[in-house]
């Protein structure tokens, strides 16, 4: 499980570097457009513009990211320093624990930045970055919830082959083909942005630079990006989401087989958590997207965003450990040696 994470850890990396590395392309290939306007920066209009409102703001964010970030971290460790931990099931909460942290951390610490500054600027090339990573770790997400199904699936209705198809090799293809899937798609999105050129209307009624917020500050013809956009999500939306729910609809069925009240709950509770993560992550994700392709965007699509880009990997950490015995147990432990050794 280790030699996974790390795995992980490296094309992390690579992905960094891949990134950075585009956005330089992008901020080098802007600067040299001829006759259109270069825009040198957008302004992140937020949640408010109310002033009263910023301190409220600053504090409950901040707040939420700690908890974010240390209910996540908690996830990790604990199943990282428990060897009865080092299961299919628990090697990619792991990876979802850490793609949570990323994922709110790409859009909630600018946003406490700018409301600490006073300024709602963000850079040509930090905005496309943002971007970048946002799609990065909302896809990663959203796979590894679709491989989580497919693991509690495996996991109850062929329980005595489970250690046989969820083998390290299988979980590790798994995890490296989520990522290149995701890098794909958003540095194949990054690249499409270079045709786009700009007004100088570059307000963005969002608290992070969303692609397709971006695209409507456009002066060029998008027509090529908006249906890419809209097919490659919908499609990395539908196919995933399907493959969650016929997962379901198997282990729903392989549950009412069972003859015995306990055997029944035993086998539902095992995979409640990851059912309720995903009912909050595709119910605010899809009313989202839903709203999004209206021609005059506003502050709610944005609001609506708070749901599961900070909501959801907030409340992931609790949903996992309070309805979870082991969870709960190797959480106890790790808090015993910490005790000990201080």
């Amino acid at each position: 499980m280790n030699e996974f994470i790390a795995y992980g850890a490296i094309l992390f990396c690579h992905c960094l570097n891949i990134i950075l590395a585009s956005s330089q392309a992008i901020s080098i290939n802007h600067m040299e457009a001829g006759n259109q306007t270069a825009v040198s920066k957008f302004i992140l209009l937020g949640l408010s513009e109310d002033i009263n409102l910023q301190p409220l703001l600053f504090g409950l964010f901040l707040y939420m990211y700690l908890v974010c970030v240390l209910g996540n971290l908690l996830i990790v460790l604990a199943i990282s320093s428990d060897p009865h931990l080092h299961t299919p099931m628990y090697f990619f909460l792991a990876n979802l624990s850490l793609t949570d942290i990323c994922f709110t951390s790409t859009t909630v610490l600018k946003m406490l930045v700018n409301i600490q500054t006073q300024s709602n600027a963000i850079t040509y090339e930090g905005c496309l970055t943002q971007m970048c990573f946002f799609m990065i770790f909302a896809g990663l997400d959203n796979l590894l919830l679709t491989v989580m199904a497919y693991d509690r699936f495996v996991a109850i209705c062929h329980p005595l082959h489970y250690m046989v198809i969820m083998n390290p090799r299988l979980c590790g293809l798994l995890l490296l083909l989520s990522w290149l899937i995701c890098l794909t798609y958003s540095l194949l999105q990054s690249l499409m942005v270079l045709r786009v050129a700009f007004c100088k209307e570059t307000e963005i009624p969002h608290f992070f630079c969303e692609l397709a917020q971006i695209l409507k500050l456009a002066c060029s013809d998008t027509l090529v990006n908006d249906i890419l956009l809209y097919f490659v999500t919908g499609l990395l939306g539908v196919i995933p989401l399907t493959g969650i729910l016929f997962s379901y609809s198997r282990i729903i069925s392989c549950i009412m087989g069972i003859s015995s009240a306990v055997g029944k709950y035993k086998a539902f509770s095992t995979c409640g958590s990851h059912l309720l993560v995903v009912s909050l992550f595709y119910g605010a994700g899809l009313g989202v997207y839903l709203t999004s392709g209206t021609a005059h965007p506003s502050r709610k699509g944005s609001i609506a965003s708070v749901m599961y880009t900070v909501v959801t990997p907030t409340l992931n950490p609790f949903i996992y450990s309070l309805r979870n015995r082991d969870m709960k147990g190797a959480l106890r432990r790790l808090f015993r040696r910490g005790a000990y050794f201080q």
